[in-house]
């Protein structure tokens, strides 16, 4: 009875060669590719351009780490009770990575997406204005939130959308979704009534869908920045610990109620 074959272009190894994506790895990939090059390549099978890495790794750059957010918080209480397990606090960290926090960026990517399917993609901006007014009224309308609409602290502009936006354009990488996520930002206020911020994880969902990459993998992307912005926090946290006086600030401060049941 033959042996089974399990097809693969990543990975592969015989006694004194390792293949990876058909190139020799020792030879043709170390010290060759860069490593936001390299996990581009791994999920399209595609060596991506020049502009297209720089708007990858940018991208990346943006997740890496925003602060004692609730990942970073949970990385460092993780390894405050089990510092033998660093795999242990990355994975509390990236676990966290959902509707609020990170997950926004494939929230953002799938939504542009499904506006522009089926649609003709306009020409100019008065266009790209007309659908974005079409599409946030829908949501209103849906009471529904706009993916990548506002931000809890930088409520007058998130200082990574700009640039993401500038660094797309100058490798003419400023495909749909961003036109139609910048559209939104320039019609929403006559909706809404108010004027909201494009947030950074909004403005990386599109970058990546104009990339091409798997709309299934965006929060993928996400969570692989934020891989390395929890490693900084745990470094951090060996040299300047937090983490247990966070614990001792809810530990030493909570109260007894009594029961509240649910009803």
């Amino acid at each position: 009875m033959a042996e089974p074959v399990y097809e693969t272009a990543l990975g592969a190894s015989t006694k004194d060669k390792i293949t990876l994506l058909g190139r020799d790895l020792a030879e043709d990939v170390m010290g060759t590719v860069g490593f936001g090059e390299l996990a581009f390549w791994l999920a399209t099978q595609r060596r991506p351009s020049a502009g297209e890495t720089r708007v990858f790794e940018a991208v990346l750059a943006a997740l890496a780490d925003h602060g004692f957010t609730p990942t970073a918080i949970v990385t460092r209480l993780t390894w405050l009770s089990a510092p033998d397990s660093v795999q242990g606090a990355l994975a509390a960290g990236l676990l966290g990575g959902g509707s609020r926090f990170l997950g926004v960026t494939e929230d953002c990517g799938r939504f542009l997406h499904d506006v522009l399917t089926g649609v003709e993609l306009p020409t100019d901006e008065p266009g790209w204005d007309a659908l974005a007014l079409e599409t946030v009224e829908k949501r209103r309308a849906e009471r529904k939130f706009v993916p990548g609409l506002g931000h809890h602290v930088h409520k007058d502009g998130d200082p990574r959308t700009p640039r993401l936006f500038e660094i797309a354009g100058e490798e003419g990488l400023r495909g749909p979704h961003l036109e139609l996520f910048a559209a939104i930002g320039r019609v929403h206020p006559r909706v809404l009534g108010k004027t909201l911020p494009l947030n950074g994880a909004g403005v990386c969902g599109a970058a990546l869908a104009d990339l091409g990459l798997p709309l299934e993998l965006l929060r993928g992307f996400a969570l692989l920045a934020r891989t390395a912005g929890l490693i900084g926090q745990l470094a951090e946290e060996l040299r300047h610990p937090v983490a247990n006086d966070v614990f001792l600030s809810v530990d030493l401060n909570n109260r007894s109620v009594p029961p509240d049941p649910h009803a």
